[in-house]
Order: structure tokens, then C-alpha cells, then sequence
């Protein structure tokens, strides 16, 4: 099954591409060319991009305490895996700790490395990165690729806290969610959402075998998905099949 995810507010949605970007970090850094090292400093570079909102860090401090606040209140409770609250909750104390205790915004330390700076002001220029507009550069590119790894994991640590908050946040949204299947008619699907609840996150599993591409949207009252089709010549266009699909809400 393929999973689509999409979010229901701006938080969920800057949280899904830092989760983006860090997963595509953490395929990178093994591999030994130094091309790929390359676009892992890109990455890098994205992320530090995403996570320049000056108010993602007290966000992200504000859920971590939400989810504290809330797990307590499951503290003796016979219906609940003590062994298990008790796991997650480290978890969101370790998350916490390490954010709070982190200078300025998330993966702010990275900002004050003049190399690393002065790749990042030219790495977005198509070619910018040639050898006789960066030597220093260069030279760091011809390094071996266990000695460049040894670099990039010096400045992936500083996102260590950043990216356990995610971890920690994202998992206990989706974990959140209830499963049900649905059916298109004529390719398209709505739902009305109950009034009150406030969800954050749709997630959409479909069989790759029907070839299908859905088209989300939605807000906190409706959602609705369009069934695509790609076509030859690389148009989406909108089936009238009636399809099946199994859909999460996370709230």
C-alpha cells in the first residue's frame, strides 16, 4: 500500500518536511561518493531553511508539554501498559530536555559555521559550487568519504533535538488515528468532519496496483479526495472509476 499524508494545519505541515528532509539526511550520509555528500549538505541546507520559523521551537516545546501533561493523567491507571507510559514518556522528557536546553531556534548552531555559511550562499546558484568559485569546497569534496561523513555527523548532531521532538510528535499523532475503509463514486470522495473535533492529520492508503494518484484537500469542516490517473503523456487526469481506499484521521 502507498501512504499519502496530509496536513490539516501549517505546525503538521513544517513538522512533515523537516521529517522529509531529515529521512532523506539519514539515506545520504552512509553512501561514500562525494556527490552524494553533496546533497546531503543540500538537505542540510533545506533544513535549516524550514526551520528558521522563529516561533517552531516554542511550538514544538508547547506539544511536548501537552503530551506530558496528558500521558500523567494515565499515571495508575489499570487499563493502561504502565511499562509502555512509562517508555513515551522518557521519550517526551528526553525530547523536551534537549530542545529546551538547545541556544536560539532549532538548528540555529549550524548558522555560525563560516563554511558552512559560505557554501550555503552559493549552493542554490545553478553551478555555483564549481571549483573555481569554492576551492575550500573543492578540496572538502576530495576528501575521502569516511573523513567527509565524519564532518557531516559533527553538524547532524546539532539536529538531534530538533529531530527527536518530530520523532516523538509525529508518532504519537499517527498512533492517534482510527482506520476505515471508503469508496469513491465517479472517482471523487467527501467527508463531513464533526464539529468540535479538531483533527491535524489525514493519511490515505491505497493499492499501487490500481495506479491511482489521489488529490487532497481539505480543512477542519470537509474533506475531499479526487482520484487521478497519469497518462502518457505526464497529464493527471480525473478517473470515473468507483475505488476503494482506507483513510486515518489523526487528531
Amino acid at each position: 500500500m502507498i501512504l499519502y499524508e496530509y496536513p490539516f494545519n501549517e505546525s503538521i505541515r513544517t513538522m512533515l518536511r523537516l521529517e522529509h528532509l531529515l529521512d532523506r539526511l539519514g539515506q545520504l550520509l552512509p553512501r561514500e561518493a562525494a556527490v552524494d555528500h553533496h546533497f546531503a549538505l543540500v538537505t542540510l541546507f533545506e533544513i535549516l531553511d524550514v526551520s528558521a520559523r522563529a516561533d517552531l521551537k516554542s511550538e514544538l516545546l508547547k506539544e511536548l508539554e501537552r503530551h506530558r501533561s496528558q500521558l500523567a493523567a494515565y499515571r495508575g491507571n489499570p487499563n493502561v501498559s504502565q511499562q509502555a507510559l512509562d517508555e513515551i514518556t522518557a521519550r517526551l522528557d528526553h525530547a523536551f530536555d534537549g530542545l529546551s536546553h538547545q541556544f536560539g531556534k532549532a538548528a540555529q548552531l549550524l548558522t555560525g559555521n563560516e563554511w558552512l555559511m559560505s557554501v550555503r550562499s552559493r549552493i542554490s546558484i545553478p553551478g555555483g559550487t564549481c571549483e573555481f568559485d569554492l576551492p575550500a569546497y573543492y578540496a572538502w569534496q576530495q576528501r575521502s568519504g569516511e573523513r567527509r561523513r565524519t564532518d557531516l555527523e559533527g553538524w547532524i548532531s546539532t539536529l538531534e533535538p530538533l529531530a527527536a521532538s518530530l520523532q516523538v510528535l509525529l508518532q504519537l499523532l499517527r498512533d492517534a488515528g482510527v482506520s476505515h475503509k471508503v469508496v469513491t463514486t465517479n472517482g471523487q470522495y467527501q467527508q463531513s468532519l464533526p464539529p468540535g473535533r479538531a483533527y491535524q492529520l489525514l493519511r490515505l492508503r491505497i493499492d499501487p496496483s490500481s495506479g491511482l494518484i489521489p488529490e487532497i484537500t481539505g480543512h477542519r469542516l470537509m474533506v475531499s479526495v479526487r482520484m487521478m490517473r497519469c497518462e502518457p503523456d505526464g497529464r493527471l487526469r480525473p478517473v470515473q472509476d468507483d475505488e476503494s481506499f482506507e483513510l486515518t484521521f489523526c487528531g
